[in-house]
């Protein structure tokens, strides 16, 4: 999106004007993130602001060319002279086109709960003071793979109840798989979403997420996928020939696992006639595991009623848990309709029936990457100090319609919290003796810490 990548233009109208709003003689502007309170849950795993930095902000994105593309489309789009030219030209003449911010952040993949700091950014030359809020609307997208790694952990976490009350714990990582590609609203959103699933889980189908952690975070390969059949390569073969149709995947992929929709017509007899039935010493002598994927109907009923067929066709075990574990041929897959709540429901089912979670894995699309916005997780950027002259200012809003939106006030450090509080991190005042866990990531165009995605894997596991 070269045509869309110009840091002039890569904000919200109204901040165009607001460099002649500050009191006279501004020279600092100091600005914070945080997730206010979590609808999902009450602490936000942190993960994006790599992508942001590397892709919009990192080296020159300053030039003459940019300044004048933008000076053309303000004046068109606010009628008159809005648009701060000379402000961005001293940026590019006196910094070569860099940024002149400081911006300090949490280590990604941290889980840090409700309300406290994550990010702040803060101009490091006072003559653009203007520069840290004009930045808010690009940082502050870092709310969407913040809140997807923050959703994808909390279903890590439900899964892994079941399976450590009913299974394999050790299962965990291939048990909900990214399916929300075409659900999203373009490469960008999915490349976010799935890379920040993938902080969570190893498998998925959207692949511009694995190229995001390659490229951004230096993964060579941060997701996994097997063959799967859709409906049309089903149901092409027609009716009559269902059988053939899944016979065909047997015989295509005579090795590892193998995933069959399997409700094109009717999902029961499928299970009971064709995969334990014609085809089922093809699927016990195949090398690898048939996944069984129902795609329709009630998943309550439908997921225990599939699990059951199954079972009686190719049998099943009992474990040490005392739940029953189909015969490792066969596994199945629910991918549709899943999100966090219909997750539980559906877990919760299989287990009252008395089968283990080790059975199935989930695929999610919308209920992972699309059904969620900013409020969510309640994200917010606000400016919280200034100095004006020699005179440094506390700021801060307080609407007395509605006091959850009070902001912090004065300059900020995430501190960890002592265990009796029962929380990790606490934000304090900047003169608090305790390490501040902000480190700076970006200082005048620069990049200064580059995080893989294992470090950050590695990071929100050992959280767990």
């Amino acid at each position: 999106m070269d045509w869309l990548n110009n840091i002039c233009w890569l904000t919200d109208s109204y901040k165009v004007s607001h460099y002649k709003q500050y009191p006279p003689q501004t020279r600092r502007v100091y600005s914070y993130f945080e997730s206010r309170a979590g609808a999902i849950h009450p602490q936000t795993t942190f993960f994006g602001l790599q992508y942001w930095l590397k892709q919009y902000l990192v080296g020159q994105v300053v030039t003459a060319d940019k300044i004048d593309q933008a000076d053309r489309l303000y004046n068109a789009h606010f009628g008159n002279r809005v648009f701060n030219r000379s402000g961005w030209e001293y940026i590019l003449k006196k910094h070569g086109g860099r940024l002149p911010v400081e911006i300090k952040a949490i280590p990604e993949g941290s889980i840090v709960g409700e309300s406290n700091v994550l990010m702040t950014v803060e101009n490091t030359d006072d003559n653009v003071y203007w520069l840290t809020n004009y930045l808010e609307t690009l940082l502050v997208q870092t709310w969407y793979p913040s809140t997807v790694a923050t959703q994808s952990r909390a279903m890590k976490e439900l899964i892994l109840q079941y399976l450590v009350r009913t299974g394999d714990p050790s299962l965990i990582d291939f048990k909900l798989h990214d399916f929300g590609f075409r659900g999203v609203t373009c490469p960008e959103q999915a490349a976010l979403g799935g890379a920040a699933h993938l902080v969570n889980f190893k498998g998925t189908d959207t692949v511009a997420g694995v190229v995001l952690a390659s490229e951004f975070y230096r993964e060579p390969c941060a997701g996994y996928s097997i063959p799967a059949a859709e409906h049309s390569t089903i149901t092409s073969w027609g009716r009559e020939h269902e059988v053939d149709a899944c016979r065909n995947m047997l015989l295509q992929y005579p090795h590892g696992m193998v995933a069959t929709v399997s409700d094109s017509y009717d999902v029961f007899h499928c299970c009971e006639n064709i995969w334990g039935g014609t085809l089922k010493n093809e699927v016990l002598a195949r090398d690898g595991v048939l996944v069984v994927r129902p795609d329709s109907g009630d998943p309550l009923t439908v997921v225990v009623k599939v699990l059951n067929i199954l079972g009686e066709r190719f049998g099943f075990t009992t474990n040490a848990k005392g739940f029953k574990v189909l015969h490792p041929k066969v596994r199945v897959i629910q991918g549709d309709g899943i999100d966090f709540n219909s997750l539980d429901g559906i877990l919760s089912a299989i287990t009252s029936a008395g089968w283990s979670a080790d059975n199935i894995a989930f695929g999610s699309g919308g209920g992972l990457l699309q059904k969620l916005n900013r409020d969510t997780q309640r994200f917010a950027f606000k400016c919280s100090w200034v100095k004006v002259g020699d005179k440094e200012r506390e700021v801060f809003k307080q609407p007395v319609t509605d006091n959850s939106k009070r902001s912090k006030a004065g300059r900020l450090k995430l501190v960890h919290q002592d265990a009796e509080h029962g929380t990790v991190f606490a934000t304090v005042p900047s003169g608090d003796p305790r390490p501040d866990q902000l480190q700076v990531v970006f200082r005048n165009g620069e990049l200064l810490v580059d995080q893989t995605f294992a470090q950050i894997r590695e990071r929100s596991h050992n959280s767990l």
